[in-house]
């Protein structure tokens, strides 16, 4: 089990995404995006200027650094909050968080069998991951860069963490929970919803 990718929401994308690039080391893996009635996808080496001279409409930048990936989404917040959390399974664990998820009612979607969301009830969603040759690669070969500790701001750390730890069914430690190497860490004194970005810690 491993935590290797997080979503966020926020109106500063584009500082955020320098954070990422400038400060963190990250590499732009594209933006996402429309031009007109088309669907694109802008590699790195493009600049803002002529995305707006072009016309593009930006649903997403995506970042990766070792097997670490962010995505980042416009939205209503200034500081970013936490859509989803990535986590890769292997086979038995996958169907185990199926299994609870429907025993619990949860929602569960899936996306063009690449991708399965589970609500968690608490504000945020998972993203989760049966073994997968894109994932092996990126958490395999590029393993030298992970991320440590994900701390998350919330108005009910508790009931977040908890949720994490209980359809995932590992170990809590007050609102700390263990996702493979990654500790996600709840803090008191966020938003009521999505979780906000509080920091990181790479290792």
């Amino acid at each position: 089990m491993q935590l290797f990718h997080y979503h966020l929401v926020t109106s500063q994308l584009r500082d955020v995404e320098a954070r990422y690039l400038t400060k963190l080391g990250f590499d732009l893996v594209a933006r996402y995006g429309r031009v007109g009635d088309d669907h694109v996808a802008v590699e790195a080496g493009t600049s803002w200027e002529k995305l707006e001279r072009d016309g593009f409409k930006l649903r997403l930048s995506e970042l990766e650094r070792g097997s670490v990936n962010v995505v980042v989404q416009p939205g209503h917040w200034r500081i970013p909050r936490v859509d989803h959390l990535g986590v890769a399974l292997d086979e038995e664990e996958f169907q185990a968080v199926i299994e609870r998820a429907s025993e619990w009612n949860l929602r569960v979607q899936e996306h063009g069998g690449r991708r399965t969301f589970v609500a968690t009830n608490a504000g945020y969603r998972l993203e989760i991951h049966p073994p997968r040759d894109w994932i092996e690669e990126l958490l395999g070969d590029r393993a030298e860069f992970r991320l440590a500790e994900l701390q998350l701001r919330a108005d009910e750390p508790e009931a977040k963490a908890g949720a994490l730890a209980d359809i995932l069914a590992v170990e809590i430690d007050g609102t700390a929970v263990l996702v493979g190497d990654t500790a996600v860490t709840f803090l008191a004194g966020g938003p009521e919803g999505r979780p906000e970005l509080y920091g990181e810690r790479f290792a």
